[in-house]
Order: C-alpha cells, then sequence, then structure tokens
C-alpha cells in the first residue's frame, strides 16, 4: 500500500482546489491510500526556529516523512503558487540538507474558473518542486476548470471528459510513482 500525500495549496474553507482534490483521491486505486495535509496552521518559515521546530511544523514534516508520493493541488494567485504553499515547501525542505521531500515522487495538477487554469501556478510549482529533488511527472498535465456543474455534492465527477482527463492523469500518476516505489 503506497500512502500519498495531498496538499491543496488553498485555505479557504469552499477551496475548489480543495474539492477537486477530494474528488481525486476518490479515483485512485486500492494500492495507493490518500492522506491529506494541512498546512493553514504552519507558521511563516523562520530559520531562526530550525532545530527547533513548533509542534506543527514536526507533526508535518513527519506526515510528509511517512508517505511515498504527493499530489499537489493549487490555485494559481497573481500568476504563480499561493504564499501558504510556497511556505510548506519551505518548511519541508529546512534546515538545509534536511529536506523531508527529495526523492518524493509528485504529481501537480489546479483548478481554476478562469480561461487558462492554473498553468503559470503549476509552471512556478514545477521549479520549485525541482529544486527540491522531486520527480514531478510532466505528462498528462491537469488544469481543471472549475464550474458549479464539476462535482456532485459527495464530491463525484459528473462532467465525463473532465472525469476521463483526471482518471489518466491518476493512472499515469500511480505508474509514476512505481517507478520510484518498490
Amino acid at each position: 500500500m503506497k500512502k500519498v500525500l495531498f496538499i491543496v495549496g488553498s485555505i479557504r474553507q469552499e477551496s475548489i482546489n480543495r474539492k477537486v482534490a477530494l474528488a481525486i483521491s476518490k479515483l485512485l486505486s486500492a494500492d495507493f491510500t490518500p492522506i491529506f495535509a494541512e498546512i493553514k496552521n504552519l507558521p511563516l518559515y523562520n530559520q531562526d526556529f530550525d532545530g527547533k521546530e513548533p509542534s506543527e511544523v514536526i507533526a508535518f514534516k513527519e506526515q510528509i516523512k511517512a508517505c511515498d508520493a504527493v499530489i499537489i493541488v493549487t490555485p494559481e494567485y497573481n500568476r504563480s503558487v499561493p504564499g501558504v504553499l510556497k511556505n510548506a515547501l519551505d518548511i519541508g525542505s529546512r534546515p538545509g540538507g534536511q529536506s523531508v521531500w527529495d526523492g518524493k515522487p509528485v504529481g501537480i495538477l489546479g483548478a481554476s474558473e478562469g480561461a487558462i487554469g492554473t498553468a503559470l501556478a503549476q509552471q512556478h510549482l514545477r521549479l520549485i518542486v525541482s529544486f527540491l529533488n522531486m520527480p514531478a511527472m510532466s505528462q498528462p498535465e491537469a488544469y481543471v476548470r472549475y464550474h458549479h456543474a464539476l462535482l456532485s455534492e459527495d464530491g463525484k465527477i459528473l462532467e465525463a471528459g473532465t472525469k476521463a482527463h483526471l482518471e489518466k492523469w491518476v493512472a499515469a500518476f500511480e505508474a509514476w510513482v512505481k517507478k520510484f516505489v518498490i
């Protein structure tokens, strides 16, 4: 059983990216267990805390260590990733030489109501995870165009084309993870 840590780059209570992440988690095969990280209570990264991290940071890092792979579902804020997501990535990478992200395969996607989806945020995120030595799945990409009829109340994907694409994305992600995790 492989554990997949989902990190949602939005902390908004009614986040469309959280809704999409939950829907995607239901598409995982029985070989994969979804685990959701909560990043809203993480303090801002401060190098003064290296080696004496607050309990929230320690718990977050332990959650990352316990997982085999990561899926990041991000909105796009001002053509980039939200600050809260960048903060979580920074926290996991510090102190220097002790990154808990190292070698974790990652899948990146995002949802937006806008026409270009989260293309630029995902591009920036790929640069960040590359530096963190996280092998990122490059194909297929997933830029989910969110609208009110996309998901049912219980989180099922209603739009046939989007569901088929995300099923393909999940299958590719699972195959990607298996290249790195035995």
